[in-house]
């Protein structure tokens, strides 16, 4: 995973009152937990934004009043006018531990079959995963390169090394579907060709027809001496 720090500092009171007041401050309450007691602490906005905003998923380095925890985000609460984060969630890291995580779900290359007029479906944005902190990657790439209109890749298509999707293994996450231009392509291109071939028949009965008149001219001739 992608590591990132953060600085916070300990809560001297837990409440609304108190969470309030951080908020009007600048500051977002947080909760560290998984390995013990709980830590509540607040960590400054905008250095919270950048992480939380951000489609990647960090490995997160806290430094609680000299204090330092390796964790990840488990959950956040946003503002529903704002989008501003209000509450974070901290799961704190074990490295002899497995942890269950959403890692993002990228491609590579662009699928044969949409070159060919298909369109890409990506009906998982995330993939739940399991494994110990350090086997985990940044995210999940699959190659589309080799992707025809018809075809999907599922989750046991994955390679996966020290850890473990847990979606299910039948469950489809990418695939090339025939979409409705491709069609309309393929029909157009259809009677082009019909098109075309009917021009040919006109045009051979019109040389056909001239070539007749100038065979018959000879024999007017003729009748005339």
């Amino acid at each position: 995973m992608k590591k990132a720090q953060l600085s916070g500092s300990l809560r001297a009171n837990v409440g609304k009152k108190d969470a309030t007041a951080l908020r009007n401050d600048g500051r977002v309450p947080c909760v560290l937990y998984g390995q013990g007691e709980q830590t509540h602490f607040s960590v400054r906005s905008v250095d919270l934004e950048k992480l939380i905003f951000s489609p990647d998923i960090y490995q997160i380095e806290i430094d609680i009043d000299g204090s330092n925890k390796k964790a990840v985000i488990k959950d956040k609460q946003m503002h529903p006018v704002t989008d501003k984060p209000v509450h974070i969630d901290f799961y704190e890291l074990d490295d002899n531990k497995p942890v269950k995580l959403a890692l993002p779900l990228r491609t590579t290359g662009v699928a044969l079959g949409v070159i060919n007029g298909g369109r890409l479906r990506c009906p998982y944005r995330t993939l739940r995963v399991e494994g110990l902190p350090t086997a985990l990657p940044d995210e999940i790439v699959v190659d589309v390169t080799n992707l025809k209109i018809g075809m999907s890749v599922k989750v046991a298509d994955i390679p996966t090394d020290g850890f473990e999707i847990l979606e299910a293994d039948n469950a489809v996450v990418l695939s090339v579907k025939m979409a409705r231009g491709a069609i309309e392509d393929e029909l157009e291109e259809e009677e082009g060709e019909e098109g075309e071939e009917g021009a040919e028949g006109e045009e051979g009965a019109s040389e056909g027809s001239t070539e007749g008149s100038k065979e018959e001219a000879p024999a007017a001739e003729g009748g005339e001496e």
